[in-house]
């Protein structure tokens, strides 16, 4: 090896890049009504966070296979790279579609930047100090499920929302140095034929998936020929891409992959865990800001206990990978995230904050170990040739089951509140009821709840915490899914000592 790596260098570079990519995700929550009445289109808001994660997941497995084949180093670099252009594009965006362009180039640069970033530390840290690193990357992507909208609203409320994207202009320049000068990449890559049909029917499928469940119930009903086409050509695209992979030479996927029990069940929970997590995460703010009357403007700090248990455990799951089995970690802490699930739907409109606090703590418990031990599990008896495209696959499922659960589940919510609604109020009343109908929003800020009569706003209240509860009910499905994947996981264990040997050989080349 020429040049020893500078460790501690790389994997702050890798963590800021984690955080602020995985963060995009959720940091325009809290921003998007003031960029709506900037901008304008409310009718295509939704964009403005699917481009970003239709984009995300599509490159995830597709430059995960990449890196495989021809480095680490320089598809992350070229991941930030875009990352960093698609964000001060985004600043300076001023309609509501030009935002949604550029937050699908944000989302190409975040989709090489999440997944390499682990496969390079696994490469560059030394196996006993892995599940320790590995802890921190698992607490960075909690962090930022959480600390998103906070950081969004404190942004747009006391400098401008354009600055929720500038900001990750620094942030990604000092990660591009730290990488650039310190990064001694020590693998040798061969290139291999890329598989473009296999990626164009990927990305293909997936902004169909996405196209139908954004618009359907909205745009378009759900049993109309525009949606039925978009889930029929998702289908359709689906069979091909797998029909492709299983006959390429180098697939973006590598189907084979998941005959390792270790591996499928670990993205079979990544995509259920990910889904009932992201339902908690966005439904609990609604719940206290439209039940309790809490502020809006602060709805990032009622997630700070759920933030506080996923860092402990993310940390902590690191800690234990090379006492116990990866089985054993998920076991444990997912029963606590189907127990907290579980415990949201006994919830009224006479439950207290407190009560809703230790209910968050224990789901962040659950949550925690999966953005750690799994990314660890992912990637156990992979070679290093193989780990890239192991580690994207993982990135990749997780958020799918993100997406689909906050779609799905906001479905159903928006469903359950309506015809809650619908009822309470069928039976008649002032002219006043209907106006307040027209915009349920109004009581998810204080200055607007004032001005509703006291008798409906307690009605409104009721059907909203009635429909949040059962959808919380329904989310408990995920969950349950999760822990019977991990209980069906195989039995393996972190060794160092199994992968000292390999770790010897790729730094003496």
């Amino acid at each position: 090896m020429e040049k020893k790596n500078k460790v501690g260098v790389i994997i702050v570079a890798l963590l800021l890049a984690t955080l602020m990519a995985s963060m995009d995700n959720t940091i325009v929550a809290t921003a998007i009504g003031t960029i709506v009445g900037d901008l304008g289109g409310f009718d295509k808001l939704m964009w403005v966070t699917s481009a970003y994660m239709v984009a995300e997941m599509a490159g995830m497995p597709i430059f995960g296979k990449l890196s495989d084949m021809y480095g680490r180093k320089r598809f992350f670099i070229f991941g930030l790279i875009v990352f960093m252009i698609g964000s001060a594009l985004c600043g300076t965006a001023d309609s509501i579609i030009q935002l949604s362009i550029y937050r699908a180039i944000q989302g190409i640069g975040g989709g090489a930047l999440v997944p390499i970033a682990f496969t390079i530390m696994f490469d560059v840290v030394s196996p006993e100090k892995r599940g320790k690193i590995g802890g921190l990357f698992g607490a960075a992507y909690g962090i930022s499920s959480i600390f998103g909208p906070l950081l969004g609203a404190y942004i747009t409320d006391y400098i401008h929302w354009s600055w929720i994207f500038y900001i990750n202009l620094p942030i990604g320049l000092i990660a591009f140095i730290m990488i650039s000068f310190f990064y001694k990449e020590s693998v040798e890559h061969s290139k291999q034929k890329i598989d473009y049909l296999g990626a164009s029917t990927l990305v293909a499928s997936i902004l169909c998936l996405m196209f139908a469940l954004e618009l359907g119930g909205k745009e378009y009903a759900w049993n109309s020929s525009m949606i039925f086409g978009l889930f029929f050509a998702f289908a359709l695209l689906m069979i091909v891409f797998i029909l492709v992979e299983r006959r390429a030479e180098e697939p973006i996927i590598t189907f084979g992959m998941f005959k390792n029990r270790l591996y499928s069940t670990s993205n079979v929970m990544a995509i259920f865990s990910g889904a009932a997590f992201i339902t908690a995460s966005v439904y609990i703010p609604i719940f206290i800001q439209g039940v309790f009357g809490g502020s809006a403007t602060n709805s990032g700090l009622v997630l700070l206990p759920m933030m506080v248990g996923s860092v402990i455990t993310a940390a902590g799951g690191g800690f234990l990978l090379s006492k116990f089995t990866y089985r054993t970690i998920m076991i444990a802490t997912l029963a606590l995230l189907v127990a907290g699930i579980s415990l949201l739907t006994t919830l009224t409109t006479d439950s207290t904050r407190f009560t809703v606090t230790i209910f968050m703590i224990l789901i962040g418990l659950g949550i925690g170990s999966s953005f750690s031990v799994l990314s660890n599990a992912a990637i156990h008896g992979f070679t290093s040739k193989q780990r890239g495209s192991a580690s994207s696959t993982l990135s990749f499922t997780r958020e799918l089951g993100m997406a689909l659960g906050i779609t799905i589940f906001g479905i159903i919510q928006s469903h359950l509140f309506t015809n809650k609604l619908t009822s309470m109020f069928s039976s008649g009343g002032t002219g006043q009821d209907g106006l307040q109908l027209g915009d349920p929003s109004k009581i998810l800020t204080p200055e607007t709840r004032e001005k509703i009569p006291p008798e409906i706003l307690d009605k409104m209240t009721e059907a909203l915490s009635s429909s949040l509860v059962h959808t919380f009910a329904w989310a408990i499905i995920p969950s349950v899914l999760a822990l019977v994947a991990a209980i069906a996981m195989s039995k393996e264990k972190f060794d160092p000592a199994s992968e000292l040997e390999e770790f010897s050989d790729l730094h003496e080349r």
